[in-house]
């Protein structure tokens, strides 16, 4: 632990300052892509702070580019800053401003740890190489990692590796996780249409009912992860939206379903597609209705890489000890984080934000980010940071090439 003790003695410093910054940011939450003012503030601290600060990548991105010495080696530290449209309800003093908007996964957390890190390492610069501090938009579900990669981030600032983090309620505060390989789920989207002939509740016979069609695939589809998915394996269908008819005594012409299918492996990814369908269409055609399914990926699975996660881990105990560093459970939910990590070796890890009545989980209207978990986890940034660009070539965790 004494390797970062200064590290974490500097940002404790200024613990007051981030606190500060976290709240206001809550206080003034903005959707995905409509990250204005919170861009504007993480471009202009950058820049205060002596950053090449770089705006508008991926709509309201900003990447914030800090250069020391000339060594060759590169890193990617990425935050995300978008809200949430939930009415919250925690009563804070610096609660939402903005009705129907709130900050309830902790991305204001997310992007203070980042920004106490930025500070921290422009006033010491004790590393050799470059730094990218990667701001992104639009996490919650709107494509942000994609979009900042289709302006091309990652050939105009070109990474040895990425690191994320987020913040776990639950578990113990300041704590940090780490898991290799496959951690958060990829997730599919299905939108299926059931065609039947409306008619009558009277006359039955004389139609042909898409609502029974689309009960019938409900049920059947609960057997896919159930019996057709290795059961070691972890996969989840979600039959999320029915919608048929309006009158108690109409058939309808239609009925649709919207689902959401989650894996944490891509052959079961691909099982899960095929057998989804499949049973769609069979059960549908077997009423005598017809079904049209329009598929769109979401996410794929977010996979942390061996060498990567190990240096991350690494870190970890020097900076706050082993016995404050666990193995993060395999999450079925999905993060756009995933995408960057397709493109680059990296590793995503969880800090804890505390457990207990006060700490709901993410997206609940009562959450609300731990502000003293804020320097422990800019520490972990910068100590991070230090430690990949001080090594010598190749780094002993880099691999020799990637994609």
């Amino acid at each position: 632990m004494a390797h970062h003790a200064h590290i974490q003695a500097w940002l404790n410093d200024v613990a007051d300052d981030l606190k500060a910054l976290r709240q206001d940011i809550h206080a003034h939450p903005e959707l995905g892509f409509e990250e204005q003012r919170t861009a504007a503030l993480v471009a202009q601290l950058l820049r205060e702070w002596g950053y090449e600060v770089h705006t508008g990548i991926g709509h309201t991105g900003v990447v914030g580019v800090l250069r020391s010495g000339s060594g060759p080696r590169t890193l990617g530290l990425r935050a995300d800053m978008d809200a949430l449209p939930i009415d919250e309800a925690t009563g804070l003093t610096y609660s939402s401003c903005h009705a129907g908007r709130m900050h309830a996964c902790g991305h204001d957390g997310h992007t203070v740890m980042l920004l106490g890190a930025a500070r921290y390492l422009a006033a010491t610069q004790n590393f050799e190489g470059t730094l990218n501090l990667i701001f992104q938009p639009a996490e919650e579900g709107q494509g942000g990692a994609e979009a900042m990669l289709a302006d091309g981030l990652l050939e105009r600032f070109p990474c040895d590796a990425l690191f994320g983090m987020h913040n776990m309620p639950g578990l113990d505060a300041g704590h940090l996780c780490f898991r290799a390989g496959p951690l958060m789920a990829s997730q599919d989207l299905l939108e299926v249409i059931i065609e039947g002939v409306g008619g009558h509740g009277s006359t039955p016979h004389l139609s042909v009912d898409p609502l029974v069609a689309a009960s019938s695939v409900v049920m059947a589809l609960q057997t896919v992860v159930g019996r057709n998915v290795d059961p070691q394996q972890a996969a989840v269908v979600t039959v999320g939206a029915l919608q048929a008819g309006e009158a108690a005594n109409v058939i309808p012409q239609k009925a649709l379903l919207r689902l959401s299918l989650r894996a944490l492996d891509t052959q079961v990814r691909e099982q899960v597609l095929e057998r989804v369908q499949a049973i769609i269409h069979s059960q549908t055609q077997s009423f005598g209705c017809r079904a049209s399914i329009e598929h769109r990926p979401a996410y794929p699975a977010l996979v942390n890489s061996e060498a990567e996660t190990a240096f991350a881990r690494r870190i970890g105990e020097e900076l706050a000890g082993a016995e404050q560093v666990q193995n993060a459970p395999k999450v079925m939910g999905s993060e756009d984080f995933a995408w960057m990590l397709q493109r680059c070796p990296g590793s995503y890890l969880f800090i804890g934000n505390g457990s207990g009545a006060g700490r709901p989980m993410v997206h609940n209207p009562g959450y609300d980010f731990n502000d003293e978990i804020l320097a422990r986890g800019a520490a972990y940034w910068a100590a991070l940071a230090e430690t990949w660009l001080q090594a010598p070539m190749p780094h002993p965790f880099a691999p020799a090439t990637h994609a």
